[in-house]
């Protein structure tokens, strides 16, 4: 009798202690569940895409402007308390003379401190430069130095204004792209007048990239896609074979003419093909460039694109081809 009863309180005190352990787990988990609603304020939590941290959604969406994952982010919308501080040497720099382009990222409220950057696509800075008329581009990186300042040197081709693209992120706040400039000394040469679209590039040793864009026109203010072919000696070149370039099959800036708005769109890949995704804000001319790697070299295709104002009826008939195509598929 007195073995059972030994036995049965032994049962008792370890059901008591699971029990225990039980509450005060379902208790953390409701005290981290209620910190986490606390912190977003009661909402749910912001996913925007990391290019543009002003396009926001749900979990699983895309940014129409370069056609990114969202992910999450809840800074998304705050306050950008970062810029660029920027210089160069020489300071009147002439045609074809290498300059030294120096940048600090900088908070505002506390300028003494170095502020870290995260790395994205294997680099700290992005720094796409372009001339004026948008008939040169260049696509450079800055180094880190000891002090916080990074630095890189480029050589301009021709006298004029030029527009630099700081393309970064400080750790633990939004993306941004800071516009900077570049003024080149001597007479101005007559600026490049484009034309209709040229939507054919080649890119040097046999390479070319053709775009197509969906409805055979591009527009604004609708989710654009553009289907992307690599040619390689006329032959079509699956792209899944190019070489990784700054972590991705390739990389597309896109600079809008009169107000050089940017856009760095990044294709995925479908069918062997780019499949690129954008949304213009403003009709006129843009000038895009894609980037892409081959045996240790990398390629640049630019274009011309002529972007015309979208109404509802485009955007009618953009899905209705799209729903079109979806049934054909399956």
């Amino acid at each position: 009798m007195k073995q059972v009863l030994k036995i049965t309180m032994a049962i008792f005190a370890i059901s008591s202690v699971v029990v225990f352990a039980a509450c005060n787990d379902s208790g953390d988990k409701k005290n981290a569940s209620t910190k986490t609603e606390m912190s977003h304020e009661g909402g749910d939590h912001i996913y925007a895409c990391p290019m543009h941290p002003e396009v926001t959604g749900k979990e699983g969406d895309t940014c129409p402007k370069c056609g990114m994952k969202l992910e999450h982010n809840d800074n998304a919308g705050g306050p950008n308390n970062v810029s660029m501080q920027f210089t160069y040497s020489p300071t009147s720099p002439k045609p074809g003379e290498e300059v030294t382009l120096s940048m600090t990222p900088k908070i505002k409220d506390k300028p003494t401190e170095q502020v870290p950057l995260d790395v994205e696509h294997t680099k700290k800075i992005h720094l796409i430069v372009v001339s004026d008329d948008l008939s040169w581009f260049d696509h450079i990186h800055p180094e880190l130095n000891a002090d916080g300042s990074y630095t890189v040197k480029e050589k301009f081709p021709a006298p004029g204004k030029y527009t630099l693209f700081a393309d970064y992120k400080p750790s633990g706040a939004n993306h941004t792209v800071d516009y900077l400039n570049v003024s080149v000394a001597g007479t101005v040469p007559a600026a490049k007048v484009y034309g209709a679209d040229r939507l054919t590039s080649a890119a040097g040793d046999g390479f070319s990239v053709l775009l197509t864009p969906e409805g055979g026109k591009f527009l604004t203010n609708m989710p654009m896609h553009i289907n992307g072919v690599v040619m390689l000696n006329g032959k079509e070149v699956d792209v899944t074979t190019l070489e990784d370039y700054l972590g991705a099959k390739a990389h597309m800036v896109v600079v809008s003419l009169t107000d050089k708005k940017y856009l760095h769109v990044h294709p995925s890949v479908e069918g062997g093909k780019f499949d690129l995704h954008t949304t213009f804000e403003k009709p006129g001319v843009y000038r895009g460039w894609i980037q892409f790697q081959s045996k240790g070299k990398i390629y640049t295709s630019d274009f011309v694109m002529n972007v015309a104002e979208g109404t509802a009826a485009n955007m009618k008939n953009m899905n209705d081809n799209s729903n079109g195509m979806k049934e054909m598929k399956h």
